[in-house]
């Protein structure tokens, strides 16, 4: 959770969805790229727990209202895993895909 709380971060969208429009979240592909190059492809089957045992985990401890959103991990290729690691840089841009929901695309600022 710690790499998913800094200030700015947390990019969602370009749309949130319902369960009517996406019947199983777990026949999705989630595609990462960063300034056009392939860093994450990978299917929401290979995720370690199900979007229902993430609700039932969490759910001990918080209760859940309609809306909100749980971060989870990540997939493999994320730069700090390479040898040698590699850091985003102002002005790279990353573009997040999963099927059937859409692309964001965000570009790296400049560290305040």
């Amino acid at each position: 959770m710690a790499g998913k709380q800094h200030p700015g971060f947390s990019p969602m969208g370009p749309y949130i969805v319902t369960t009517d429009e996406i019947p199983d979240p777990h026949a999705l592909r989630l595609t990462t790229k960063v300034n056009g190059k392939v860093v994450q492809d990978i299917g929401t089957d290979d995720l370690i727990f199900t979007v229902a045992k993430y609700v039932a985990y969490i759910s001990q401890w918080y209760t859940l209202q309609p809306g909100d959103i749980i971060s989870t991990g990540t997939p493999g290729g994320v730069g700090i895993g390479k040898k040698p690691p590699v850091f985003l840089k102002p002005d790279d841009v990353v573009e997040v895909s999963i099927s059937g929901i859409g692309t964001l695309s965000n570009t790296v600022g400049s560290p305040r």
